[in-house]
C-alpha cells in the first residue's frame, strides 16, 4: 500500500511516498480505503515540526479523510464493508466530556494520519454519513 510519511521535519519536501502492508483490523478496528482527503493549517504546523514537542519520523500526516470500509474487526457492530464513512480527528474521543489523554489520539499528530490508501480507524472513530455517500464518493469514481 502507498503512503506518505513525514521523513523530515520543516516543509513539504520532507515527504516521502512509500510502501507499507496493508492495515489488518483488530477486534474493534474499521479500515478504509480513502477516497478522499484535505489538507488544514494544522496539517502543515505537524508537517513543520511545530505541533508535537517530540516528532516523529515516519509518521503519517493529516487529520481529514473519508473513503468506504474494506474490511471491519470481529466485534464491530455500526459499520460494514462497503459503508461509505469519515474519520474523526480525536480517535479516543467518541462522545462525552474531552479529558486530556484523548489527545494522544488525534489522527497525523500523535497517530498515524490519512496520507496513505488505506486507513485503519477505531470502530468508535468513524462516522457514517448520507451527504458523503451521495455527494462526494460518487463524484470521485
Amino acid at each position: 500500500m502507498k503512503t506518505y510519511e513525514i521523513q523530515k521535519y520543516g516543509g513539504p519536501e520532507g515527504l516521502e511516498l512509500v510502501d507499507r502492508p496493508l492495515p489488518e483490523p483488530g477486534d474493534h478496528d474499521v479500515v478504509v480505503q480513502i477516497r478522499a482527503a484535505s489538507l488544514n493549517y494544522r496539517d502543515l504546523v505537524v508537517i513543520r515540526g511545530k505541533y508535537d514537542r517530540n516528532p516523529r519520523e515516519g509518521r503519517v500526516p493529516l487529520s481529514d479523510g473519508a473513503g468506504e470500509v474494506v474490511s471491519v474487526g470481529s466485534a464491530v457492530t455500526r459499520v460494514k464493508v462497503g459503508d461509505r464513512v469519515a474519520g474523526c480527528f480525536f480517535q479516543g474521543w467518541p462522545s462525552g466530556r474531552f479529558e486530556a489523554a484523548m489527545h494522544r489520539t488525534a489522527l497525523g499528530g500523535s497517530i498515524d494520519g490519512v496520507l496513505a490508501e488505506q486507513v485503519k480507524f477505531l470502530d468508535e472513530g468513524v462516522r457514517w454519513t448520507k451527504l458523503f455517500q451521495d455527494t462526494f464518493v460518487n463524484q470521485a469514481r
